[in-house]
């Protein structure tokens, strides 16, 4: 196996909460007195539309929520919306100590809607984590889509044995697998310095 020199990091539920998920949906549906099943139904029907840079936030918007006259903004939805997100501090902290070491290209892998992932990107400095953003709203590939992997490990010519993936997400991981990739299932913060370690990646 070649040495590890390429990190590729899931964001929503490893170094960030998640975005706009399922539980959002529901706080949002309870928060606005919205029909949650209609706006489940409404989602699904564009979310890969919307995370692959398909359809813009407002497009969305208009599709989900704001098909009828409502009376609160799209504005206030919208702050609702990014309040959604904080900070997994303890693996972010992580990320960062891993770029300072100098030894890693360190790369976005996620899928996430332009406008929601820009506001992260700022929002939480992520361009101090990152040298490269590989974000579905960019590449229009969504994980667990082999060719999502394949896109990144081709743009940063790295091997799979010379990369890890990191997510919260089984199906994820095992894709990235199915490729070769070692890979990182992201549960307990207090664990992922040792899951690291047993994978070829050493902080500090």
């Amino acid at each position: 196996m070649g040495n590890v020199s390429l990190l590729l990091w899931d964001v929503g539920g490893v170094l960030l909460s998640n975005g706009w998920d399922h539980t959002a949906r529901r706080a949002a549906a309870v928060r606005f007195e919205l029909d949650a099943e209609d706006l489940e139904r409404r989602h699904q029907r564009v979310d890969a539309a919307l995370e692959t840079g398909q359809i813009s936030w407002e497009e969305y918007l208009s599709t989900t929520v704001f098909d009828v006259p409502r009376e609160f903004s799209r504005e206030e939805f919208g702050r609702f919306v990014r309040e959604q997100s904080t900070a997994k501090t303890a693996n972010l902290n992580l990320a960062r100590e891993l770029r300072k070491t100098g030894g890693f290209t360190m790369a976005a892998l996620n899928n996430e809607s332009r406008e929601l992932n820009q506001y992260r990107i700022d929002t939480f400095g992520l361009r101090e984590v990152f040298h490269v953003f590989f974000s579905s709203c960019y590449t229009g590939l969504r994980k667990p889509d082999p060719a999502a992997y394949r896109y990144a490990l081709q743009i940063t010519q790295r091997a799979p044995d010379e990369s890890v993936f990191l997510d919260d997400r089984p199906e994820n991981v095992s894709a990235a697998a199915g490729l070769g990739i070692r890979t990182v299932l992201v549960g307990d913060p207090a664990r992922l310095r040792a899951d690291l370690s047993n994978v070829g990646v050493a902080a500090g």
